[in-house]
């Protein structure tokens, strides 16, 4: 099971790794795609690692493929997201330290569908998302997303 930890710059005990998540959001723009993980039960936008020899574009991209089975285009980089005070701890022991690239994606074709990294999906609201259990900085990453919001380095 991975476990997140917090504590004082605990982040210098991982491994740097990038990451990327997309916020794909309703016809109307009101809601955006969640899905809740396997491993801890947090809801989360979609997005993972980054792989040698993808663009960060291609990694998100295929992230989302990965976790929802949607093909989606990458349309602008919201923000990038780091927490020095997170340190991400996988079963195997290993230890990471994430950098995360979020941007806003359209869906291109697909059927939204589970995967062995995901419980559930659905469209959310941020009013919604008060009462969920959210993993990291999503809930930010969302805000941020939205008219409004400002395309931060955090």
């Amino acid at each position: 099971m991975t476990q997140t930890l917090y504590g004082p710059r605990l982040g210098r005990e991982g491994k740097i790794r990038v990451g990327c998540s997309a916020a794909i959001f309703d016809a109307k723009r009101e809601k955006v795609l969640l899905t809740q993980r396997t491993d801890n039960g947090r809801w989360c936008l979609p997005g993972g690692g980054m792989e040698s020899g993808e663009s960060a574009a291609e990694a998100c991209e295929r992230e989302v493929w990965e976790e929802t089975g949607l093909k989606v285009r990458v349309t602008r980089l919201i923000g990038v997201y780091s927490n020095p005070d997170q340190l991400v701890i996988y079963a195997d022991g290993n230890k990471a330290f994430f950098v995360v690239l979020s941007f806003e994606a359209e869906i291109l074709e697909g059927e939204l569908q589970l995967s062995d990294e995901t419980t559930a999906f659905g469209y959310y609201s941020l009013q919604e998302m008060e009462f969920m259990p959210m993993h990291g900085q999503h809930k930010q990453r969302v805000e941020d997303a939205l008219p409004g919001g400002e395309a931060l380095i955090k």
